[in-house]
């Protein structure tokens, strides 16, 4: 063979300090007590190098890199330093950069300036012996297909900077930043190679053919073909997958070549979209398959793809059973990027990253053992909050999962049925997309939500109250966000949620004493809103009663330390509604108490029994529209028998109706909405969740709240929102047209998910209907990008014609509906914001991300710790 297909590696590694866990810039002490030839100095003083010997298996390949870890762990030790085999250090921070002293580093850093000051990045090569350089040059071109894949598979460089960066491979986006990586172009032999090199020298750009970065080289130093893309992979096994597969994909390239099969080559510019999107997405996501026209694939499928595709030349290497079990291996715990989110997602701390990454390279070259066994039979996916890589629950989960796991499909049975009859002695129905009521469906499986997570959501929806409370009090007031050309006034008065009226309502009051937003969790454990609710924010009612039906229900699911009680919440509720008259009461030639009513729609309203609930639970009178009378400037309740009470005027109505309050008539065609208006106006009376709230809501100013809290509050938001597009815009429109199979439709005024149509999840003739629907009216209409939400472990009753009569569990897609009550008496963006200690998590039915009740949606009781 041309090709000796022997193996070798260079490892780079960044130093530890493992008291604070930063970057160590201990490297000359330690390579001190180091041999040369094995282990040398790197561009930064926080890094080492390893360099194997030449091996001819993968087992040779494995061991020869443990020892060589083993050794640098071992020269490490006395400086209280640690190693950690990835491509970025969690906690580094560019100040950390701390360059090696040589005349030939020196003269970079002078050169390339911030290149060189960001390089606290590391890399696995892996050298493959191919001793003809006109053959090394040919494989290079060839195997360029699958270097997408392999850098997916070591991705390992989340964090950089001491942030997420949203990249599963910031290392290899930042080494795309050098003039000389990248690929080659195409090349026909070792001497075209030659000249490249040398008129890159030339240009005085690159100083020598050592700094040739290319994505897959002939060697500089050795008659090997190296690849130069992956991450540091901190678990051994991972680095041997990589090996062995990029050894196979040279002597399939070989074999190709002598036999003249043409190359499947992709275009240039297309092979760098796939390098990109292996960057970003990693495992979680799609790769462009090894096509000469890429179309992208599950990451899962891509790789076992390649493993079937070089399986002649693994069984001829040896390497099958061996690299086919690692790579499911790894499909099954993820890449280390996949690890180290998994990390920071349960402690919201980088100290916990850099102790799993350390602990990884330290470790076995399997990995250290995971801490929990599998769950027998949940199907995993990549964004599950409860059940990681390799079907294990995350620690947070581990005590919940053993509990359900444990009790049989008979026993899940019948605590579902249980929780059913609960939900209907109670009376807890919603309201249904094809009218009517129907029994809200609860899931026994409650959803955990960690402390510090819930610190970050409580920072953030407080400031996206403020910014919309202080919204609110402008635009019905002096409209200094009109006049300074931030919000155009047609975009206020041509939304469906304005209301005129509302102008006239006194000024120093708090209009939205109760909201409710709702959050989505992406892949990556991220936090988005996507959606605000200030018209009639819904299920708070049905938040505690879930607690309740649990408690009762499902009182043996261990419940973990630190768990907040929704007890208070109706207390809560009832201060901010008594609250939200703020001065205007207090300037008013009125004495203020503390009798409160409920307004309903009445029984028809599809959150009738959250109605009731709040009444009941708040302490507030629960009144239709024919129970209220307006007498003397006063609103009072009637008496059972119709005729005016002679009991207190009503100080503040909690306004639930199924259309604003100037528009309400009861039954008689009276129009008492109006009459409210009149008495709220006067400041007779506080009206909560005032009318004409709705233009704070819709789906269009969504895209303005960022602006908002920039214009009133002069800060950058918290908590990132979902991209979303105004079709009512012409440039946008021509984008959504182009897309609407790719993205997610809504109407401007739509709630409780009527109209949303999810482009991908839908067929070809319902796009095209809603693409002529947004056509025909664009201003009607927004698109947002698809957010792939997280799943949740949901009981699914198993059909007894299909399997044995029974529950098992199964991933659901959920959302979050936090709520924020106003507290304090101030106005606008000085008002006092409390976030509720309870929150309603909502479940999609299965293969929907559609959560609504209304669309057939559930719920689940939502478990928020506390430190």
């Amino acid at each position: 063979m041309a090709a000796e297909l022997t193996l070798g590696a260079e490892e780079e590694l960044h130093l530890i300090d493992l008291r604070s866990g930063k970057l160590s810039a201990r490297a000359p002490q330690i390579l001190s007590r180091l041999p040369g030839e094995s282990y040398s100095a790197e561009l930064q003083r926080t890094t080492i190098e390893t360099n194997t010997a030449v091996q001819t298996t993968l087992g040779g390949f494995r061991a020869d890199i443990l020892k060589l870890r083993a050794g640098l762990v071992e020269a490490a030790a006395p400086e209280g330093v640690g190693i950690a085999c990835v491509g970025t250090a969690p906690r580094s921070e560019f100040a950390d950069f701390e360059l090696t002293s040589s005349g030939r580093f020196a003269r970079m850093q002078e050169q390339y300036r911030l290149l060189v000051d960001e390089q606290l990045i590391c890399g696995t090569q892996v050298h493959v012996g191919v001793s003809d350089r006109d053959l090394a040059v040919e494989i290079a071109q060839r195997v360029a297909r699958d270097l997408p894949v392999l850098l997916a598979l070591s991705a390992s460089s989340p964090y950089w900077n001491g942030h997420d960066t949203g990249y599963s491979s910031i290392r290899s986006i930042i080494w795309q930043r050098w003039p000389s990586a990248g690929a080659t172009g195409e090349l026909g032999s070792a001497a075209e190679y030659d000249q490249l090199l040398g008129d890159l020298i030339a240009t005085g750009v690159i100083a020598d053919s050592k700094m040739a970065y290319f994505e897959v080289r002939p060697s500089a130093h050795a008659p090997t073909l190296e690849l130069r893309v992956c991450d540091a992979c901190p678990i051994v096994d991972d680095a041997v997958l990589i090996a062995g597969l990029f050894r196979a994909a040279v002597r399939a390239a070989e074999l190709d070549i002598e036999a003249g099969r043409p190359a499947v080559v992709a275009a240039p510019p297309v092979h760098r979209a796939a390098m990109w999107q292996a960057a970003r997405a990693g495992l979680t996501g799609d790769l462009l398959d090894d096509t000469a026209h890429p179309r992208p694939l599950p990451a899962a499928q891509v790789v076992r793809r390649l493993v079937a595709r070089l399986r002649p030349q693994l069984e001829e290497l040896g390497d099958h059973e061996e690299v086919a079990d690692l790579a499911e291996t790894l499909l099954a715990r993820g890449n280390s990027a996949d690890r180290q989110r998994a990390a920071f997602a349960e402690s919201g701390s980088l100290d916990a990253v850099v102790r799993l990454v350390v602990e990884e390279t330290h470790g076995p070259a399997g990995g250290p053992p995971p801490a929990v066994a599998a769950l027998r039979s949940y199907r995993t996916r990549a964004g599950d909050e409860a059940v990681g890589p390799g079907a294990r629950p995350r620690p947070a989960y581990e005590r919940i999962a053993r509990h359900y796991e444990e009790l049989t499909p008979e026993q899940l049975t019948a605590r579902m049925r249980a929780g059913r009859e609960w939900v209907a002695t109670h009376g807890m129905t919603v309201g249904s997309a094809s009218g009517g009521q129907r029994d809200f469906e609860v899931d026994l499986v409650p959803r955990v939500i960690t402390a510090h997570e819930w610190v970050r959501i409580v920072d953030g929806v407080t400031q996206r109250a403020r910014a919309l409370e202080a919204f609110l009090n402008d635009v019905y007031g002096e409209q200094r966000i009109v006049y300074d050309g931030a919000v155009p006034r047609a975009a206020l008065e041509q939304s469906p949620g304005w209301v005129e009226a509302a102008r006239l309502l006194p000024r120093g009051g708090v209009r939205a004493p109760i909201m409710a937003f709702d959050l989505v969790r992406n892949e990556f454990g991220d936090w988005r809103v996507l959606e605000d609710n200030l018209r009639n924010p819904v299920g708070a009612g049905y938040a505690i009663a879930i607690r309740e039906l649990m408690d009762e229900v499902a009182p043996d699911v261990p419940r973990p330390e630190g768990l907040f009680s929704p007890s208070d919440g109706f207390a809560l509720l009832r201060r901010a509604v008594l609250g939200a008259g703020g001065v205007a009461a207090a300037g008013a030639e009125v004495t203020r108490g503390d009798n409160v009513g409920l307004l309903s729609s009445g029984p028809a309203s599809a959150e009738w029994f959250e109605h009731r609930a709040i009444a009941e639970g708040a302490g507030l009178v629960l009144l239709g529209l024919d129970d209220v009378t307006v007498d003397n400037g006063r609103v009072f309740a009637r008496s059972a028998a119709g005729a005016e009470t002679s009991a207190a005027p009503l100080d503040a109505l909690y306004l639930r109706l199924d259309v604003e309050l100037p528009e309400a008539v009861d039954s008689a065609g009276r129009a008492i909405g109006r009459e409210i208006m009149e008495v709220a106006a006067s400041g007779g009376v506080v009206l909560a969740n005032a009318p004409g709230n709705g233009v704070g809501d819709d789906k269009a100013m969504y895209c303005d709240v960022p602006a908002l809290i920039a214009y009133y509050l002069g800060e950058r938001p918290l908590l990132e929102q979902v991209p979303t597009y105004r079709t009512g815009d012409d440039a946008e429109l021509l984008t959504v047209l182009e897309r609407v199979g790719e993205l997610v439709t809504k109407p401007v005024g739509g709630d409780g998910g009527a109209g949303v149509l999810v482009g991908p999840s839908v067929p070809a003739a319902a796009v095209a209907e809603r693409r002529s629907a947004i056509a025909a009216a664009p201003a009607e209409w927004v698109a947002q990008e698809v957010v792939p939400l997280s799943s949740h472990p949901t009981l699914v009753e198993v059909d007894a014609r299909i399997g044995d009569l029974g529950a098992v569990l199964e991933p659901r897609r959920v959302d979050l509906r936090v709520f924020v009550f106003a507290t304090g008496a101030a106005t606008g963006a000085e008002a006092d914001f409390e976030v509720a200690r309870f929150a309603l998590t909502r479940v999609a039915p299965a293969g929907s991300m559609v959560v609504s009740a209304s669309q057939g949606g559930g719920a689940k009781d939502t478990w928020i710790l506390h430190g």
